[in-house]
């Protein structure tokens, strides 16, 4: 599992069936200072997150154990919005 930050989404209006009813986000990797890495992925969103917001993303074989993209051809999915992280009891981040 990865941190990252929603921060932007991809329309597709032709795509393989399979993918037909799934959102796509763009989530920037997060390091534990929550600091953005650069790194930038297409996502699933498995979890109803959006803009602006801190999530838990998978990539690879676990991107296709959710119930929203169980036997589909997805390669990072978007599993959880992050409340907190807190880290050798500092707290990093705190949603508002």
């Amino acid at each position: 599992m990865q941190i990252g930050l929603v921060v932007g989404t991809v329309v597709s209006t032709k795509k393989e069936e399979d993918l037909r009813g799934l959102r796509f986000l763009l989530v920037r990797e997060l390091d534990q200072d929550m600091r953005q890495t650069g790194k930038l992925v297409v996502a699933v969103d498995a979890v109803g997150s959006g803009e602006g917001e801190v999530v838990l993303y998978a990539s690879g074989s676990s991107a296709r154990q959710t119930a929203a993209t169980k036997d589909r051809p997805v390669d990072t999915v978007i599993m959880a919005i992050v409340d907190e992280i807190e880290v050798g009891g500092d707290r990093r981040f705190v949603k508002v």
